[in-house]
């Protein structure tokens, strides 16, 4: 397992009441109302979900990632680079999986 040699930002947010509950950032700038979609039995509410917080963090992350390489590289990318990312959810043999596509 690979351990981190050095912690340079972490990202500290609590969830409260589950998927129909809220989510809220140590900072404050993070404040939503959860709800479960209707795909996974829920109302499909106002609220976001958790699965659509974390696809939008994992592009956001990896549009990082691929700058970081371009630079190194001395390649530009530009201000309006966008990845469109899909994670869907489902049963497996103990439990539920996720998976990512790019």
């Amino acid at each position: 397992m690979n351990v981190l040699s050095e912690k340079l930002y972490t990202g500290v947010a609590t969830a409260t009441g589950g998927r129909e509950g809220t989510a809220k950032s140590d900072d404050g700038k993070l404040n939503i109302t959860l709800s479960t979609p209707k795909g996974l039995g829920g109302a499909g509410g106002e609220g976001t979900n958790p699965e659509q917080l974390f696809v939008a963090g994992y592009s956001a992350c990896f549009i990082g990632a691929l700058k970081h390489v371009a630079a190194a590289e001395k390649i530009v990318l530009g201000n309006d680079i966008s990845v469109s990312a899909e994670v869907p959810i489902g049963p497996i043999e103990h439990g539920f999986g996720i998976a990512v596509k790019l």
